[in-house]
């Protein structure tokens, strides 16, 4: 046991539920690392965003003190972000543009400055953990009663890696943002299939979400079969990527070569299916460890072991909720046209054309299911990012490449 793994969290937040998980959860972080036959030191890495929910950095360090006395803390604050770009402009090896495109806020800014303070404080493996999951898988039984087992999300990953580049685990619980529909009703289908084939992706698509809600009401539960072992594969690549959730999901430091870094088109999301397009050449493998997905924050109990017996619709009369669909929606339209570039760039200019039809199809009708929103923007958002296409490549390469200069720091 002579040998230590120096594993980091990462957490990007802007809600200060990110608290709650780590104080809920350190104890059976420890506990974890004794099952393993190699010493395990722990880093939790917090970034914070301020902007996202108008928070003030207080609400970020609620922190118990037994959690600092048995994990390592490091967080990164706006000032730490600008004197690592300073640093690295100061001493020449990026300019400032290049410094200004990796670190930052934003979906995959945010991942890449994470990315950066892992190499920097020598991480073997790093492991993103969105702050709406919790370490926790929810089986349905055959008699409608729910069954909650506690997972060992760091285990399970640190178990694969030895043999991995990457590995990501699975989702129960409400895999999208999306609110319940009736699918079954044929007006509701009409609008809501091409919405969904507009804004969707590899992970995303119309005939899985409708499966989704006539089983389960849009829950997805735990596979008992994955929960005990057999859920473990490796990925292929399918489309043009190896298709990884941003959560949970294990980079192995170890093989920095073979771990490209994130991106994203300025406001948009997608930083994962972008790192996705960048494994062709990395092993990756699919770990079986859930984690419950909560994007809309209604279960956070489950962090101190009250569980529910049931798992609601997440209903579009709901204004939050809705809202919350609504930006995510915007987001994956800024998206797409740089995703359809990269993975289809034969038929590039035929995809943008099926989503404009798409969102013809039905944006009229999403406005009139979904009172509380609007979801005309969309179509001037495609079109801004589908302009800005080959800007946006050209950025996504750019990225990579500062990563390959960054990546000679592991070393000093």
């Amino acid at each position: 046991m002579d040998e230590t793994v120096k594993f980091g969290v990462g957490f990007i937040t802007g809600r200060p539920n990110v608290c709650k998980i780590i104080n809920t959860t350190y104890e059976q972080l420890v506990e974890q690392s004794g099952k393993f036959d190699k010493k395990i030191e722990l880093t939790i890495f917090i970034l914070f965003d301020l902007s996202y929910q108008y928070t003030t950095r207080v609400d970020f360090y609620g922190l118990i003190p037994k959690v600092y006395k048995n994990i390592k803390i490091k967080y990164i604050t706006p000032e730490d972000i600008e004197e690592e770009k300073k640093s690295l402009i100061g001493r020449g090896i990026l300019k400032r543009q290049e410094a200004e495109m990796f670190f930052g806020y934003g979906y995959a800014k945010a991942r890449n400055t994470l990315l950066y303070n892992a190499l920097i404080n020598k991480m073997d493996h790093f492991l993103f953990w969105d702050d709406d999951e919790y370490p926790a898988a929810c089986i349905k039984n055959e008699d409608g009663t729910l069954e909650w087992i506690g997972q060992d999300n760091i285990i399970k990953h640190i178990e694969y890696m030895e043999n991995a580049d990457v590995t990501f685990g699975y989702r129960c619980g409400y895999n999208s943002p999306i609110p319940y529909m009736d699918l079954e009703n044929p007006e509701n289908e009409k609008v809501f299939r091409p919405f969904v084939d507009a804004v969707g992706n590899e992970f995303l698509t119309y005939d899985k979400l409708k499966d989704e809600f006539k089983k389960n009401n849009g829950v997805t539960y735990a596979d008992t079969e994955i929960i005990n072992g057999k859920g473990a594969c490796e990925i292929e690549e399918v489309g043009g990527g190896k298709w990884v959730a941003g959560s949970p999901l294990c980079l192995n430091l170890r093989h920095l070569e073979n771990i490209p870094a994130f991106y994203n088109p300025e406001g948009a999301r997608g930083e994962d299916a972008f790192f996705s397009t960048l494994l062709k050449n990395s092993k990756v493998v699919r770990v079986p460890v859930y984690h419950f997905h909560d994007p809309f924050l209604k279960y956070t109990r489950i962090l101190r072991k009250k569980y529910p017996k049931t798992l609601d619709k997440m209903c579009r009369n709901n204004e939050e909720i809705s809202r919350r669909f609504e930006k995510a929606a915007r987001g994956w339209i800024k998206y797409r046209p740089l995703y359809l570039y990269i993975v289809n760039q034969k038929n590039y200019t035929a995809e943008i054309e099926k989503t404009r039809e798409n969102l013809q199809k039905s944006v009229s009708g999403m406005n009139q299911l979904f009172a509380d929103t609007d979801f005309t923007p969309l179509f001037d958002e495609l079109e801004l990012y589908h302009n800005n296409v080959k800007k946006d490549y050209s950025n996504y390469n750019k990225v990579n490449e500062i990563w390959n200069k960054l990546k000679s720091l592991k070393d000093e």
